[in-house]
């Protein structure tokens, strides 16, 4: 690296402050770099001062090509635990992937591991027991996993790491570059811990939605399918495919390609559109159907109508209008005399689930809005307002949905003095703040809920119609607007200071993950982050 950048490193870490252990008068420094095609190669360095431990560290730096991820820290707090307390405090953390030290088998760090060194390769096991979601993991330490690795990065080791009396729990202080600019590391304790600290959100913004878009782009094949996802963490690709997701991973690209001006990529979503209409639909009575392994969804129905909807209003291409149609077609299909809709259907149009999950209704509400936009036809206006209608006396706001606030903004448009829909939205929104300010995962969709929901409180004032709005605090929406967007990008979205410890890292820059899974990554996942994203920046910076 240039001595520039070496001596600005230093600066940066010195700034972090607490250097020096008193409590062991040692200074030990962690220095991690990846080439962006391997794991980064990790080295401790345990001295009696920062002065010593900076000669071994710059000597490092100085052989290390200029583009080089490089992540610095130094341990600022230490814990001799018994072992019997650490396996018990590592078992009893909520959610996997959710344990945030260091680890050292040994006092003199020969044995140490950095939390992402252990989290990026899945060194702690969630017990069988545990199921995805807030509840204690029962993690425990995959000795055979660890034991290899350490005699690989360190030969030799000094103690039998399954054996050791005592386990040394730290923290760390640190920064990271990746050649050309140097960002501090949060030392929240929080989910952005070791991730960096934003100092110019508009730009990390951008940053974030140009890469998803690529690494969402990249994942589909030459035939228009997607590769559906990953376990970073664990190697491992998916291979399940959900084909409901496959059309709403579409239309997250066809929001995010406008952003980044990329126009060739238009390309290969027409062939994955084509893939997914040749695959993963049937034809009844001259109506077209997502067929989603033998079930008719009602929310597969109101994703691909929405994805071509999208998809001509883009590009201007009316290619898929004829299929366009026989999607709405087979709504009908779906529809009960009273307003209420069936969720799931058997291939032969009878009833296979009258319910299935709540979210159905906004999508095809949203979907159907999107369909009047584009062909101001009142029999498809009228049949949105009966989806509402229903919604309306059945109380959906208390479902607190994304796809609701959707739905309604785009019914405002049509139906701009509607105040049932605009009290309908209100509630979706205003009643699950706490929740959404509180949430410890990154839970993409409550960003797209925030946004719509911010969008709809201003349509609502220019309707006139702002004396609904007296009961909620309009501030503190705007507030957590803001903060999840933020959180998104610093506890969810693949930066190389976190993908650096996984395995191929360059491969999943841009892609968008759920820690509480091994770091899973999947189309979908991709797509509610660059959605919220998308339509966050876009209000937030884009100027009319």
């Amino acid at each position: 690296m240039q001595k520039s950048t070496v001596t600005k490193l230093k600066q940066a870490l010195i700034a972090t402050g607490n250097l020096k252990d008193y409590g062991t008068s040692t200074v030990t420094l962690a220095l991690s770099v990846s080439d962006h095609r391997h794991r980064a190669q990790v080295r401790f360095y345990r001295c009696d001062s920062f002065k010593q431990a900076w000669i071994a560290v710059a000597q490092q730096l100085a052989k290390t090509p200029q583009a080089s991820w490089v992540r610095l820290e130094a341990v600022q707090s230490t814990q001799k635990l018994p072992r019997e307390t650490f396996e018990k405090r590592l078992a009893a953390t909520f959610r996997m992937n959710y344990w945030r030290y260091g680890i050292s088998f040994d006092a003199d760090f020969k044995t140490a591991l950095l939390e992402m060194e252990s989290n990026g390769q899945a060194f702690f096991r969630p017990s069988k027991a545990h199921r995805i979601g807030k509840n204690r993991s029962g993690s425990w330490v995959d000795y055979d996993r660890v034991a290899p690795y350490l005699n690989k990065r360190e030969g030799e080791l000094p103690v039998d790491i399954r054996q050791t009396e005592n386990v040394w729990a730290f923290t760390t202080a640190g920064v990271f570059t990746d050649g050309q600019k140097i960002w501090n590391l949060s030392e929240q304790e929080d989910c952005g811990k070791g991730i960096r600290v934003v100092t110019d959100e508009q730009s990390e913004l951008q940053s974030a939605i140009e890469h998803g878009e690529t690494f969402l782009i990249n994942q589909l094949k030459d035939n228009g399918k997607f590769v559906y996802g990953y376990f970073p963490a664990r190697q491992r690709v998916l291979s399940s495919y959900n084909v409901v997701r496959h059309f709403s991973s579409l239309y997250a690209l066809l929001e995010a390609i406008p952003f980044t001006k990329r126009t060739e990529d238009f390309a290969k979503v027409k062939l994955a559109i084509q893939w997914g209409l040749k695959n993963a639909t049937i034809e009844k009575e001259d109506a077209i159907f997502v067929d989603d392994n033998g079930e008719l969804k009602l929310g597969g129905q109101a994703l691909l109508m929405l994805t071509l909807c999208k998809y001509q209003d883009v590009t201007k291409d009316d290619t898929f209008m004829p299929v366009l149609m026989k999607v709405l077609k087979g709504v009908h299909f779906f529809q009960e005399p009273s307003g209420k809709l069936i969720h799931v259907l058997n291939p032969d149009l009878t009833v296979k689930a009258a319910f299935r999950i709540i979210y159905y209704e906004g999508e095809v509400a949203f979907a159907l809005s999107r369909l009047y936009e584009l062909t101001h036809d009142k029999n498809v206006m009228n049949l949105v307002k009966q989806i509402l209608d229903y919604m309306v006396a059945n109380d959906y706001g208390k479902y607190h949905d994304h796809w609701i606030s959707y739905a309604i903004n785009e019914a405002l448009l049509v139906f701009p003095d509607n105040r049932d829909y605009m009290k309908l939205g209100l509630k979706n929104v205003f009643n699950h703040l706490k929740f959404i300010e509180e949430r410890d995962t990154t839970y993409p969709t409550l960003l797209e809920l925030v946004d719509a929901a911010v969008k709809m409180t201003d349509m609502i004032k220019r309707s006139g119609n702002e004396d609904l709005m007296a009961p909620y605090d309009l501030a503190r929406l705007r507030q957590v607007l803001r903060y999840r967007a933020l959180y998104e990008i610093t506890t969810g979205c693949f930066l190389p200071e976190i993908a650096m410890y996984l395995y191929n890292p360059q491969k999943f820059i841009g892609g968008f993950y759920a820690r509480h899974d091994n770091f899973r990554t999947r189309i979908d996942d991709c797509e509610h982050f660059l959605s919220g994203l998308v339509n966050y920046y876009n209000y937030t910076y884009r100027q009319a």
